[in-house]
């Protein structure tokens, strides 16, 4: 079986961060280990309360994973502070497995969860990871990126990772598709799906990277993990539990049974 390592936070309403990934490594087959870089107090309506994790404990987790076990793709999600990126940066910089990087640091709603050093610094990561996997507000701040603009699309390509941009809602006759862009080796790759208007979002970043981890652990080539990756999203987003008062997870299970059919 191979192992898949997750670097991120604790959601302690199940829906996001470790617990997500978690819930999408088995999704797929692959067995999920983790170094946990922030507890969170949350829900579906928001956090409440953060509590940071030391540095150099987050550093003992990862090397405790990689002691015991043969890692085939690490994860790496939401690093907070200058500090644990300074740690993480270290403990992955020499790898030679697919590294998947969601850069949390800001929201679907454009709120930030980074201050603006921490950004520059989290820039820093990219040039180990495998494929970087940004928002829309997050390329943004990253690349400069817009969709018209060629500037921002050379800027892309020019980076040392693939870039996948998700989130673009493009309207066409049949209604809306959700579409997400693969910036690959100089190549645009476009996957997409039916747009589904819902509240039932929560974690989707996490889950989507995820399962690119645990696809590329499993040998899939780059383009075909987005793609099996964008439609277990979709089906999980789809098949959702509606739990919780807000913007409620999304059914992992349900998306993987799919995606595995």
């Amino acid at each position: 079986m191979k192992v898949v390592l997750s670097i991120a936070g604790s959601d302690s309403s199940g829906g996001a961060g470790i617990q997500a990934d978690l819930k999408t490594f088995e999704a797929f087959g692959v067995f999920g280990t983790t170094a946990i870089t922030v507890l969170t107090a949350q829900n579906t309506q928001g956090v409440t309360d953060i509590y940071t994790v030391d540095p150099q404990f987050i550093s003992s987790q990862i090397k405790a994973v990689f002691d015991d076990f043969e890692v085939a793709a690490v994860k790496i999600g939401m690093l907070f502070s200058n500090e644990i990126i300074d740690v993480v940066r270290e403990c992955v910089k020499d790898l030679d497995i697919p590294v998947v990087f969601d850069p949390v640091f800001i929201s679907k709603a454009g709120s930030k969860l980074l201050n603006d050093d921490a950004i520059e610094n989290l820039k820093s990561l990219i040039s180990y990871s495998t494929v970087v996997t940004p928002n829309l507000f997050e390329a943004k701040e990253l690349f400069g990126y817009e969709m018209t603009s060629p500037e921002s699309v050379q800027n892309i390509l020019s980076q040392d990772a693939s870039i996948l941009i998700k989130n673009h809602v493009m309207k066409n006759p049949n209604g809306e598709k959700s579409l997400d862009l693969l910036f690959k080796d100089g190549k645009k790759y476009v996957f997409d799906t039916t747009h589904i208007h819902t509240e039932s979002t929560h974690g989707t970043g996490c889950s989507y990277s995820s399962a690119i981890a645990a696809n590329l652990a499993l040998g899939v080539e780059l383009e075909r993990a987005v793609e099996i990756s964008k439609e277990f999203v979709y089906q999980a987003i789809k098949n959702a539990p509606d739990i919780g008062q807000g913007k409620g997870p999304v059914n992992h299970k349900e998306g993987g049974r799919v995606c595995q059919s």
